[in-house]
């Protein structure tokens, strides 16, 4: 027998802690679940003596392979939730719906995740636990979805649920990637055609002009000191450590706005014209959405606010989130400290006071989430027909600036031959 220390839930929502004796996990959850008391956190003190064919934690678990986030897709991960909601739903047992997964896996990366899964979970974990272990691949909403459905035995709600918002999640990173695709593919190479025409072609056309470098025009003199700077840019190695200390400082740049910066960079962003402007209306989904269906599935307001902050893909904003949180824990009202922010939107400060006038948060910030999410939809539609036109326009600034800077000197010669 093993012991086990664990915090829960009751039936009227008091948390609750202590201990229980039981022969593995499962049983330890199963017995609580008859006192009418759902497992939040469940941790192993002190377990049974092992035979010499059993396999400890450790070494199970040194021998599953690590995963790395960049092995594992969003795509593949909104793929599997799908088909484990489907399972769920179909009523077959969590053991036997991880397996069949497994079975329909072609990536060697899920494969090994599916693995371990399922050998964790026949171990006695919780699903939530096991897939805990890999905090590079399920995220904090994911997880707390999946503890909430099996702590209050609504996993299959909760897991359609969670399909729902990574589907959504899915559906705005595919549109706004095939939205930009064919423009920045122009624009690169139209900017490498430029770069090319200004450091090789340009020199030798303009070598024909008898006008010395002093007396050409204004755009012309640009256009050769740009040329003359990128022939010694790629031709000496003054020129290739510039490029090497330039290269390096744009990726301290990205560190830092991931890093320490990334506060100051997320409220930079949130200040640009249009982009700014969509940031803010995708977060705003994204908290009524997963505020929702925390709620609905029976986490308490400070819980779900901890785990909707991850979720909104700004820090300026999961900093506001942290100010309400803290209001709230000091007992005001949800609505007062929202509107206080000034982050969020009228509409949705009011649904948030009308649901809890009401006690019916839950449905109301659910049904909301789908009109901010069609204005999410809008907004996004908004940028992304500005923003290849922006594109195109400077790319045909540069192509129209090279070519006036050729002809210029031309043009003025001819005209110089004509008055003669």
């Amino acid at each position: 027998m093993g012991l086990f220390s664990y915090k829960a839930v009751d039936r009227g929502g008091t948390h609750v802690a202590g201990s229980v004796e039981a022969a593995d996990r499962r049983s330890a959850v199963a017995a609580l679940a008859e006192r009418g008391q759902f497992v939040t956190e469940l941790i192993e003190r002190s377990h049974r003596v092992q035979g010499a064919g059993d396999e400890s934690g450790a070494s199970a678990w040194l021998a599953v392979p690590r995963l790395g986030a960049g092995r594992i897709a969003s795509k593949d991960i909104l793929a599997m939730t799908t088909q484990l909601s489907t399972a769920i739903r179909a009523g077959l047992p969590l053991l036997n719906c991880l397996e069949l997964l497994h079975k329909q896996q072609r990536k060697s990366a899920m494969k090994r995740l599916f693995d371990h899964l399922v050998k964790s979970v026949n171990a006695g974990q919780s699903l939530s636990e096991a897939m805990g272990e890999h905090p590079n691949v399920f995220s904090p909403l994911y997880l707390s979805m999946i503890r909430v459905g099996e702590t209050g035995g609504i996993l299959e709600q909760t897991s359609t649920q969670l399909a729902g918002i990574l589907a959504r999640e899915e559906k705005v990173k595919t549109n706004m990637k095939n939205a930009s695709a064919y423009p920045l593919f122009v624009l690169s190479i139209g900017l490498a055609s430029a770069a090319v025409i200004v450091a090789w072609i340009l020199p030798k056309i303009l070598e024909n002009v008898s006008a010395g470098a002093a007396a050409m025009p204004m755009p012309t003199r640009v256009l050769l000191g740009v040329s003359a700077f990128s022939r010694v840019l790629f031709t000496s190695v003054g020129g290739w450590l510039a490029i090497v200390v330039t290269i390096a400082a744009l990726y301290a740049l990205r560190r830092w706005t991931k890093t320490v910066g990334r506060l100051e960079w997320d409220a930079f962003k949130l200040r640009l014209p249009v982009l700014g402007s969509v940031l803010r209306t995708i977060a705003v989904g994204r908290f009524a959405r997963t505020l929702g269906a925390l709620t609905q599935g029976g986490v308490t307001i400070l819980d779900a606010l901890a785990v909707v902050r991850d979720t909104l893909g700004n820090e300026q904003l999961a900093r506001q989130v942290d100010e309400v949180a803290e209001k709230v824990k000091r007992g005001e009202s949800l609505a007062e400290p929202l509107e206080a922010s000034g982050c969020f939107p009228p509409l949705l400060v009011q649904i948030v006071a009308i649901g809890e006038q009401t006690g019916k948060l839950d449905e109301l910030l659910l049904n909301a989430a789908e009109t901010f999410d069609t204005d999410a939809d809008a907004a996004i539609s908004r940028f992304m027909a500005i923003f290849p036109a922006a594109l195109i326009l400077i790319l045909a600034l540069v192509i129209g600036f090279i070519i006036a800077a050729a002809l210029l000197p031309i043009v003025m010669m001819s005209l110089g031959a004509g008055a003669v």
